[in-house]
């Protein structure tokens, strides 16, 4: 294998890996976010980032929760690829708890007339608690992954030590 081939396969495509990476945290914590809506643990609906778009009717029907998913499975990837273009050389898992917080504090605070259909604070503290861990927790999923991937010493030693 030539040397210039190892050092393009030794290196993680940005964009393919933060689709994916987006991918799957809104899958997990978009299915995460709908058990906790299904037991209880919140008042936020599925749907709540395709609010903008569609009725709120709508998305309280089974179909509406299907949309509202594969709206947080989007909004996952999209959030994903800002932090990979810009926070992926950050080490540890607080960066990704702090991106968590921060799109937490966007969409409960500021947004929460446009996602929520509510005035900020109105919120029983079971959800507004419920919501803070899921979006905390997907967001040290996004970062921590990314810091791994892009960061890890060990990666980077068995490559070169191969040359």
């Amino acid at each position: 294998m030539s040397k210039s081939h190892q050092q393009q396969s030794g290196h993680t495509n940005i964009w393919l890996f933060a689709l994916e990476l987006g991918f799957f945290s809104g899958l997990i914590w978009g299915g995460l976010h709908w058990l906790t809506y299904w037991f209880s643990f919140t008042k936020v609906s599925p749907g709540f980032i395709a609010e903008p778009f569609f009725k709120h009717e709508f998305l309280t029907t089974a179909f509406g929760h299907f949309v509202g998913y594969m709206f947080f499975i989007a909004f996952s990837v999209i959030a994903s690829i800002l932090y990979v273009l810009l926070l992926r050389k950050l080490k540890g898992p607080w960066p990704g708890l702090v991106y968590g917080i921060l799109w937490w504090a966007v969409i409960f605070i500021p947004g929460s007339q446009l996602f929520l259909m509510q005035p900020p604070f109105k919120l029983p503290w079971n959800t507004v608690i419920s919501e803070f861990c899921i979006f905390l927790l997907w967001g040290m999923f996004i970062g921590y992954t990314a810091a791994i991937e892009y960061t890890d010493e060990r990666k980077r030693e068995q490559s070169t030590a191969l040359a």
